[in-house]
């Protein structure tokens, strides 16, 4: 299945996202039982809508298209421990409203997309890459999004 995980891939941070029944990725998110407010990373409890007073969120698949609504580009590694590729190359963040929760939800854009490449109110859907690969040799994969 394309972007379906194996025993040599593994998300690198569980419960973050998934893949549907065709391998397209998806994220997960906590969706308030009482009021309908989304939250990404999901959660379990504690809405963050400040006018509810609900405790339980349903996890949820989360829309896999949104727009751009804001952008910036990492030019610098990071510091350790976290991992890092080398040589390191820039890649572009973006801050996407999901198509039907209205959530925006910040995350790498796949290699290869710069800053100078987006635009505010431009369409992009979620994809996966390679963040790294752990010391036992697992490639570790992240959510990026990508301009279909």
């Amino acid at each position: 299945m394309p972007g379906a995980t194996d025993a040599a891939s593994q998300p690198a941070i569980d419960g973050w996202w998934s893949h549907d029944e065709t391998g397209s990725p998806h994220l997960i998110g906590g969706k308030c039982t009482e009021c309908g407010t989304y939250v990404f990373p999901p959660r379990a409890n504690n809405c963050p809508n400040p006018a509810c007073d609900s405790d339980a969120l349903e996890a949820v698949a989360l829309s896999r298209r949104g727009k751009v609504w804001s952008y910036t580009e990492n030019r610098y590694a990071p510091p350790p421990p976290y991992p890092s590729p080398d040589p390191f190359e820039p890649f572009a963040v973006a801050a996407v409203e999901l198509a039907d929760e209205g959530l925006i939800v910040l995350g790498k854009v796949v290699e290869g997309t710069l800053a100078t490449d987006l635009k505010v109110g431009m369409e992009v859907e979620l994809s996966t890459e390679v963040l790294y690969t752990d010391d036992e040799g697992i490639e570790r994969l992240t959510y990026a999004w990508r301009i279909p």
